[in-house]
């Protein structure tokens, strides 16, 4: 097990690694330059050219990106060239809104999908079929209509919660997780759609397994072959749907924070591609590679420890 996690660490490293240099050649190679975008479009040639210098932005690329990586590992990933802000500073600002919406929606749909899934699968019948059905609608609607449903129903409606905004946890934390709360709900439809397809499957195929035959056959109780045994077998899958899932909610959050007006990571990367702003938008790019290679690595040691096969892979 340890010789599977070190090498799981050193893939981990190396993913983050490599998403440092891929965004900062990226960053080089597009139009433009940091003293055009900090003075604007009415600045002479040679003032930007001054400000280029006074940035380091024409010495050499490799003195540049050794420069990026030694302020990168003291913990400073500059200042935005918009507003003069700490990238660090705003980023930890942000982080605990997107990762809280990511966060919550995916618990809440792991616990819905695989109730839905789970009991689907072992009434079968309409119910069964109720609910596979119901999940492909659900699968098939875009998160903003369904955002945009909830903020009438909920809000509008019947006045239970607040239609945009966000509310920090410190200030309030009720108005916080009222503000959320629609969010968490839009993301949940289709990410409790995905876990109870993929939880009803996986419940099926283990109650046709061979060693709940032989269960059945000693007798053992219903509820113990169902719960303890299959639903053990059949959560691989879902353990792994569950991860895909956070590492989707956290990376697609531009939509729903700029629907719901939440300062989250989704709104600054959008704010950062908009103004050119390559600071802020290689400092998102790094904490998001950063939060999936984490969530992947945990999954991967969730599996290993639900089976002891996949660690000799």
């Amino acid at each position: 097990m340890l010789a599977y996690v070190a090498r799981r660490l050193a893939m981990a490293v190396g993913t983050v690694f490599a998403a440092v240099v891929i965004s900062f050649l990226l960053v080089h190679a597009s139009d433009g330059s940091p003293g055009a975008i900090r003075l604007g479009v009415a600045a002479t040639p040679e003032k930007i050219a001054a400000e280029n210098h006074a940035l380091g932005w024409d010495r050499p690329l490799a003195v540049q990106f050794l420069d990026y990586l030694e302020n990168l590992v003291s913990g400073d990933l500059g200042t935005s060239l918009i507003d003069g802000r700490s990238i660090g500073n705003d980023l930890l600002d942000r982080l605990p809104v997107t990762a809280s919406i990511a966060l919550f929606a995916t618990l809440l749909s792991g616990i819905v999908g695989v109730v839905l899934g789970v009991t689907a699968a072992v009434r079968g019948g309409r119910f069964g079929r109720f609910i596979t059905s119901s999940s492909g609608v659900a699968l098939s609607l875009p998160s903003f209509w369904v955002g945009i449903l909830l903020v009438y129903l909920l809000s509008l409606q019947l006045g239970w919660l607040p239609a945009t905004g966000y509310v920090q946890f410190t200030d309030d934390p009720v108005g916080w997780f009222t503000s959320l709360t629609i969010p968490i709900l839009t993301l949940t439809v289709g990410g409790a759609a995905i876990v109870a397809r993929t939880a009803n499957a996986g419940m099926r195929e283990a109650l046709r397994q061979e060693h709940i035959r032989t269960l059945r056959a000693m007798g053992t109780p219903a509820w113990r072959i169902r719960y303890l045994h299959a639903l053990r077998f059949a959560s691989l899958p879902v353990v792994s749907v569950l991860g895909i899932q956070f590492i989707v909610l956290f990376g697609g959050s531009v939509i729903i924070e700029n629907l719901f007006a939440l300062p989250g990571l989704g709104q600054l990367a959008q704010a950062a591609t908009s103004s050119h702003d390559f600071p802020a938008l290689i400092g998102v790019v790094l904490v998001a590679t950063i939060v999936v290679v984490v969530t992947n690595l945990v999954l991967d040691l969730v599996v290993a420890a639900l089976d002891p096969k996949v660690r000799t892979a």
